[in-house]
């Protein structure tokens, strides 16, 4: 995994712990989510703000399998955002990746516990089963999340369910097995509860 250097206090950072992040004069710089945190808490005269790190933990789906979760915060000024994403493969776009938004004095690790539990529930429900003819709707509900497709100029997102990460066409292709029903498509913000 390559590295990136901190242009604030430069240490050596995976690219999931980095923010290209605008300055005043109309430049960008890498940050670490810590100096980044430090900048936007002075920024937006967020007084006492601490910093919050958490060790990876790993949670079971709902078919016995294993997934590393990482965690990141970033302070958005008036809010505090915890994500928490897998790494999987070389594509930032696969893997289970959630968030939850709270208040910037909030106690991350009562932040923590919510994105834990939003993260079990996730886990729990399992939207694609595979057999012999492939990838198949478990039920008639499909959750999600849109991704770039990582082609450059393309214009079709892929789309990760369950974790895994479905192209385009294939999910329109899984779509087929309902030729003729309705469907409803609602988006929602990551913070949401899907």
């Amino acid at each position: 995994m390559t590295e990136h250097t901190c242009a604030s206090c430069g240490a050596r950072m995976p690219p999931y712990d980095i923010v290209n992040a605008a300055s005043s004069d109309g430049t960008y710089r890498l940050l670490c989510s810590r100096c980044f945190n430090e900048h936007i808490a002075r920024w937006a005269d967020v007084v006492g703000f601490k910093h919050p790190q958490f060790t990876p933990v790993r949670l079971l789906d709902a078919d016995g399998r294993s997934h590393e979760f990482h965690f990141r915060s970033l302070l958005l000024g008036d809010q505090l955002s915890l994500e928490a994403f897998e790494l999987a493969g070389n594509h930032e776009s696969e893997g289970y990746r959630f968030q939850i938004l709270g208040e910037p004095q909030s106690d991350p690790f009562v932040l923590l516990g919510k994105l834990v539990q939003k993260m079990m529930r996730a886990l729990s429900m399992e939207h694609l089963h595979e057999d012999a003819s492939g990838l198949q709707v478990a039920g008639t509900m499909v959750r999600g999340r849109i991704e770039w497709n990582g082609v450059e100029g393309g214009r079709l997102p892929c789309v990760v369910i369950d974790g895994r990460r479905v192209e385009w066409n294939d999910f329109g292709a899984i779509l087929m097995a309902f030729e003729g029903w309705q469907f409803r498509l609602e988006l929602l913000d990551p913070s949401d509860e899907a």
